[in-house]
């Protein structure tokens, strides 16, 4: 048996495992990239003031339409307010509607696959014939038939987007739920005589919503990118708000005159929600026992 020497040998345990989780993502900086990437965009949710120095809505037509520089770092748009500035408080805007969108699809597919699974025959007919009416339609158009129904408007949006993801999360739940009601350990629950209720609430549900966690960080970005398109077509979030969907909206007329106001709300959606897919990965990943690639 060989036995480790030297510095190595000597140091704590917890350095060295430090030191060892610090070469794994060295190794991977996609990873890493999308992590800080992410952070960032999180701290300009929250805190947009710790970025951006000026208001976003502060109007100045003096300055309309100015290139990036060193006094507006990302330009100007048609009515002289600061484009970076609005870049930056828009991503509450967009973070926050993905984030509320998945998580009310989460909790409404959860409830809805978990009466497929433990309703009875019946039950999961029905609902599952439903989700299969509700998945004919393409995501986004179910959204706009949504948005029609209840009116523009972000929180009306948010509900769109919510039941046109609702589907897809309750067949996943409901597959789960026939698995685990099925094994041995919830059967021998039910024999020791444990009501029905404590056989869902310890048993079942726990196992049948971990992977949930899964699916619903996979469909962060599918929700910022429904919810920037519908913002683009004037059904969300509404102006002056600084919502990067909204933005490319506005900027539509003033391409030849100030190609950044198009480019830089784009970059925003496309990094944020290529970040959410290779975090997404890395978590199904480790949920699997695996390593992403």
């Amino acid at each position: 048996m060989t036995v480790a020497s030297g510095p190595a040998a000597l140091a704590p345990v917890g350095l060295r495992e430090g030191r060892g989780r610090v070469a794994r993502y060295a190794s991977r900086p996609g990873l890493v990239l999308a992590g800080a990437f992410l952070a960032l965009v999180c701290v300009a949710a929250a805190w947009p003031g710790l970025l951006a120095s000026q208001a976003p809505n502060a109007i100045n037509p003096a300055y309309a339409l100015q290139n990036p520089g060193a006094a507006h770092l990302l330009g100007t748009d048609q009515l002289g307010r600061d484009s970076f500035a609005r870049l930056v408080y828009g991503a509450r805007y967009s973070l926050s509607l993905g984030l509320a969108s998945t998580a009310l699809a989460g909790l409404a597919g959860a409830g809805w696959g978990l009466i497929a699974a433990l309703g009875g025959k019946v039950a999961d007919e029905v609902s599952m014939r439903l989700a299969d009416i509700f998945m004919s339609f393409p995501s986004i158009l179910l959204a706009l038939l949504v948005v029609a129904v209840l009116g523009p408007g972000p929180r009306n949006v948010t509900v769109a987007i919510a039941v046109s993801l609702a589907p897809g999360f309750a067949r996943v739940v409901r597959v789960q739920g026939l698995v685990v009601k099925n094994s041995e350990y919830v059967t021998a629950a039910t024999a020791l005589g444990l009501r029905r209720r404590t056989v869902i609430a310890r048993h079942i549900a726990p196992n049948v919503l971990s992977p949930l966690a899964v699916l619903v960080t996979m469909n962060v970005g599918a929700s910022i990118i429904a919810g920037a398109s519908l913002s683009f077509l004037g059904l969300g979030v509404q102006p002056p708000a600084s919502e990067w969907g909204a933005m490319l909206a506005q900027s539509r007329d003033y391409l030849q005159n100030d190609w950044a106001l198009a480019v830089f709300p784009g970059l925003a959606i496309t990094l944020t929600v290529i970040s959410i897919g290779v975090l997404g990965r890395e978590l199904q990943a480790r949920f699997e026992g695996r390593t992403a690639s």
